[in-house]
């Protein structure tokens, strides 16, 4: 009989526990399909915690992430909470989670649909091909760096420091390198070397593994450059590898090569398999409560749990291959959709999916 796999559901704020149901059904789904087992369990995370508990990460929440294989996240954060206190705000919450987990790597693929190319910005020959994943840095850099104000000559000043150390460079390049060795074996690795002391670091440490990986081509892009041929060659890249903001900023932009950011999945790993996965877009509080979010990358964010911690991958590949069914079939939610009075919602979306897992 196959093993239980304990699923820590946090919904969160927005549009998060819409697109959850979906996600949930769909796992659901896989259970009578496959014969998969899964055992669900609830807890509060992000603003509607603070509003209920006070604080945005929960003791009683922490822990049931602990216990749990995986944990299954929908969305944090909006306006209402913009305006509090540092300790007080979602993404407060989000920096904790991972660092508690140790989850230091963040996995965002970018794959262009064919029938969703009309939804990008950018030209379908530009587009055509491209399959990436943005491998980036979670737990150091700016982002948990020192934070200060201070007095200077020309006023108040403000300081964020950056810093890398040689440990947490390693074990997300080394990961980086395996994601790499799974693919097509080519790994960009993104730095500002040619400013930064903290990117001169990351890139002799990059230098120093790669020949552990001979099999894979590796080049260095500066960040700047990188950004520019993301627009200009998406299709070039396969891997890209990068350090805490360089990597926020980088898979946003490859998140709308896709045409929305409704679409796609992330995963945040640490050296297991345990894993945190999540869409990459936001609460979305404008929409909240009106049906109409799409829930693929939320969907889509399960089958990356399937392949990556459980190693399901015929259940992942049942999953993508009915959201591909769906999307070729011309369905669209009002963010990919060309005609928006076609639109359908998140809950409707949400069974076409299940139903082409069931037919396939």
């Amino acid at each position: 009989m196959t093993e239980v796999k304990k699923i820590a559901v946090i919904a969160g704020d927005g549009i998060g526990p819409e697109v959850v149901n979906e996600a949930i059904k769909v796992m659901k789904k896989t259970e009578e399909l496959f014969g998969l087992r899964f055992e669900f369990e609830e807890g509060l995370f992000g603003g509607i915690a603070i509003d209920e508990k006070g604080t945005p990460l929960p003791a009683d929440t922490l822990d049931m992430c602990k216990r749990a294989d995986a944990v299954l996240l929908g969305a944090v954060g909006g306006p209402k909470w913009d305006n509090n206190s540092k300790e007080l705000r979602p993404e407060t919450g989000l920096l904790g989670i991972r660092k508690e987990l140790g989850l230091f790597s963040n996995i965002r693929p970018a794959v262009v649909f064919d029938c969703l190319m009309e939804a990008s910005t950018l030209k379908p020959e530009v587009l055509e091909g491209t399959d990436l994943i943005v491998v980036r840095e979670l737990t150091g850099g700016i982002y948990f760096g020192e934070k200060f104000r201070r007095q200077g000559e020309a006023g108040e000043e403000a300081v964020d420091t950056c810093v890398y150390n040689v440990t947490e460079v390693e074990r997300i390049v080394r990961q980086a390198f395996e994601v790499a060795m799974t693919r097509s074996k080519r790994l960009a690795s993104v730095d500002k070397a040619n400013v930064l002391e903290t990117s001169r670091l990351w890139r002799e440490t990059v230098n120093r593994i790669a020949p552990e990986y001979p099999e894979v081509e590796l080049e260095h892009v500066l960040v700047d450059n990188c950004a520019m041929q993301l627009l200009r060659r998406p299709s070039s890249f396969d891997v890209i590898v990068t350090e805490n903001m360089f990597g926020d900023i980088l898979s946003d932009e490859a998140a709308m090569l896709t045409g929305s950011i409704g679409m796609l999945s992330s995963a945040s790993l640490g050296e297991g398999s345990y894993g945190l996965y999540e869409p990459v877009h936001g609460s979305a509080p404008d929409i909240a409560g009106k049906g109409i979010a799409n829930p693929i990358a939320t969907i889509l964010s399960v089958a990356l749990m399937y392949r990556l911690t459980f190693g399901y991958h015929e259940a992942a590949d049942r999953i993508e291959q009915a959201v591909k069914q769906v999307l070729d079939a011309g369905h669209r939610t009002g963010d990919i959709a060309v005609d928006p009075s076609k639109a359908i919602g998140t809950t409707e979306m949400g069974d076409l999916i299940i139903a082409a897992m069931a037919s396939s």
